[in-house]
């Protein structure tokens, strides 16, 4: 991929101090001086509403004056300055009409020429219309002014941790109980249209990997009471010191999580937890994670370890596992599937995660029996696993002899228990099942229950899974790295072929290499380094958690690893389109099925980037279920401040998200992409903007 830019996107602006009292807009005045400036300029100028000239079912009506803020000022017709307006109104008219007739014209002489030149014309008329849309876009701008742009407001202050879909008091209004009040449900109106500004005292996270260790208390919601009384064994390994919470790996509580570890590899037949990878575990599934220590011990061993937990107002497990820079998504086992695949985990863990495994019929067994792979591994701490403590409590007795049953009927093999953890073993053979006694255990799923992309549906009282191509045990797949390869057999389950893998693998190689080209001297300007050389040592490493909107195949995900980027990558695939989420997660990588027209699971500035390629087109081919400005403000949401944006789609398309991020106070710049001239990038960076008490 060449890329070609017209001048440099400079860095992002220093943090822009925003009033509280003036709901988050900009001091008075810094406004009235915009104002002053834009009055002059309107002044100078004659306005343009070349809205009009596109039909109703143009491509660019889903971002006409309407839906960008603009409007026309009403012309009156009498005075000499609106006759003179009016002048120029039809004169501009009347030359856009000339192009577009010349346009037509050439296009239909296009027709006597012959079928060998035909495609090179077609392709040139094509060009010129497209640099028309363009010049239209650009003449707007300027004919309407910034103050014809309507910008989105700031949210309230009580919003900086707003996440549409999570409404406990909502919930609880309705009539949800029994921990179904924390679920997420999407009601229709429930996105604000606003912009999420940080906390009073934000700061920019320290850098990875820095920051795994110690994070501003002011970037989370967390009281200092939180932190003392935390009662899981990963939540009470932290250290409120003064501005800071430090999880530091030479505190003598942090060694638990290593002998924690240790120890589960031993039950599980291994000498410790280096030995992971070969014993075929590359993705864990922590359940109510608490700060997302046991995956940050496990990261250096390459295992990738993916936090899901409960939404919480205060205390969060899965916003302060992101601000460590680990991978996070607000996930519960209450009433609804995982948005994930069957058989998509290699070990699930939950060490004092708050689920009770007894209830609800066993449902949430089955769930975790469904998600995880044959060959893999349930492992559970919990008091309620302590032998002298149930015997002496005959309630705690019978919660676990339901648990331990409901396993064996579910045809997991318990392979070790020691104190308060227990290791059980997936049956890695379907005969398994057959041979159970008639009536002891959940029926398997038919083919119609046996969905394999579930997206938030409820529980299922039957095992999943079975149908399903992919039942290959752990121990039978390549081990990592070698599974990002996936071999021609695997492929094959996707209707692939290994030459388009490793096409797809070959074009984000260079991608990854040309967007670093273009992002190292802005993201390291105060440690300079030409491209191709080595990225400065941490804490100059700006990039941890990046969000692919459309991963498709996890190419941008495998360029990443492949470059040593220290980065891990949620991988999404859309609900609207191709369902590539089973290959992503059977490479090694994490994913999830989301519906962008919906808010994503997580909470406000999580990511430092966010890449979308062919989004936009996947979502115009749907006839725009929601509009570009609702996708582009969920994104502004999900993104740290100073964080990056990179969209990479259709010319046309991108010419209109240009047009968005000046609502959105994103600075932009818009990249030529000489291999591709059917494309363009759309590169941003969201600007820091302070809240200051009123």
């Amino acid at each position: 991929m060449v890329i070609k830019m017209s001048r440099p996107l400079h860095r992002g602006v220093p943090a822009i101090r925003v009033t509280s009292s003036s709901n988050g807009l900009l001091d008075s005045q810094v406004k009235e001086q915009i104002e002053k400036e834009e009055l002059d300029r309107n002044q100078s100028s004659h306005r343009f509403p070349f809205w009009s000239l596109f039909s109703d079912n143009s491509p660019l009506t889903k971002y006409d004056a309407t839906d960008n803020g603009f409007a026309s000022d009403p012309f009156i017709v009498g005075t000499p300055r609106s006759r003179h307006r009016l002048t120029i109104l039809l004169l501009k008219s009347s030359l856009v009409v000339i192009v577009i007739l010349a346009l037509t014209g050439s296009f239909w002489w296009t027709l006597s020429i012959s079928t060998s030149s035909i495609g090179h014309i077609f392709h040139s008329s094509r060009r010129l219309q497209e640099q028309l849309v363009s010049d239209l876009w650009d003449i707007g701008e300027l004919s309407f002014g910034t103050s014809r742009m309507k910008e989105i407001e700031f949210c309230p202050g009580e919003l900086e941790n707003y996440i549409p879909c999570f409404n406990v008091s909502e919930n609880l209004d309705s009539g949800f109980s029994d921990g179904n009040e924390y679920d997420r449900v999407c009601r229709q109106g429930s996105r604000q249209n606003c912009l999420v500004l940080p906390p009073m005292n934000y700061k920019i996270p320290l850098r990875w990997p820095t920051g795994r260790d110690i994070i501003w208390v002011a970037n989370v919601k967390i009281t200092g009471q939180e932190v003392f009384t935390s009662g899981s064994l990963t939540k009470r390994m932290m250290m409120l010191e003064e501005e800071q919470i430090s999880f530091r790996s030479a505190s003598l509580m942090f060694d638990g999580v290593e002998d924690y570890s240790h120890q589960i590899a031993e039950m599980i037949g291994l000498r410790n937890e280096s030995n992971f990878i070969q014993a075929g575990i590359r993705t864990i599934l922590d359940i109510g994670c608490g700060y997302g220590s046991f995956g940050a011990h496990l990261f250096s061993e390459q295992i990738l370890t993916i936090c899901i937990a409960n939404y919480e107002s205060s205390g969060s497990q899965v916003q302060l596992t992101l601000e460590r820079g680990l991978p996070a998504m607000i996930g519960s086992f209450s009433s609804k599937q995982l948005p994930h695949p069957s058989l998509s985990f290699d070990l699930l863990h939950c060490a004092r995660c708050g689920i009770d495994w007894d209830k609800n019929d066993g449902s949430f067994l089955i769930e975790v029996d469904r998600v995880l792979r044959p060959g893999g591994y349930f492992v559970w701490t919990s008091p309620l696993i302590n032998v002298q403590s149930s015997l002496r409590n005959k309630e705690k007795q019978k919660r676990w002899n339901f648990v331990r049953d409901f396993a064996e009927n579910l045809c997991w093999e318990l392979m070790s228990q020691q104190d308060e953890t227990v290791v059980w073993k997936k049956t890695s053979k379907k005969t398994c099942y057959n041979s159970r006694i008639s009536g002891s255990g959940p029926s398997i799923c038919s083919k119609v229950q046996d969905v394999e992309f579930p997206y938030y549906r409820p529980l299922q009282n039957c095992i999943g899974g079975m149908h399903s191509r992919r039942w290959v045990p752990i121990e039978e797949r390549a081990t990592w790295p070698s599974r990002s390869n996936l071999n021609p057999s695997e492929l094959a389950l996707y209707g692939l072929h290994l030459d388009e893998l490793n096409e797809d693998t070959a074009n984000y190689r260079i991608i990854v290499r040309n967007y670093w080209s273009l992002l190292s001297p802005l993201i390291f300007s105060d440690h300079p380094k030409r491209p191709g050389d080595e990225d400065p040592s941490p804490p100059y490493n700006m990039l941890r958690n990046v969000l692919d909107m459309n991963a498709r195949y996890g190419g941008l995900n495998a360029a990443l690893l492949e470059a040593r980027k220290s980065v891990w990558v949620m991988n999404v695939v859309p609900t609207t389109g191709p369902k590539y989420l089973p290959l992503i997660l059977d490479r090694g990588y994490f994913g999830v099925l989301h519906d962008w027209c919906e808010a994503f699971p997580t909470y406000p500035r999580t990511y430092d980037m966010v890449h979308a390629e062919g989004l936009l087109s996947l979502e115009s081919s749907q006839h725009w279920r929601c509009t570009m400005l609702d996708i582009f403000t969920e994104i502004d949401r999900m993104l740290r401040p100073e964080g990056w944006i990179i969209i990479r789609d259709a010319a046309l398309l991108i010419d209109s998200a240009r047009v968005l991020t000046r609502r959105l106070k994103w600075e932009a710049r818009v990249i030529e992409i000489e291999s591709n001239n059917d494309e363009r990038l759309l590169i941003c960076q969201k600007p820091f903007f302070k809240r200051q008490p009123s």
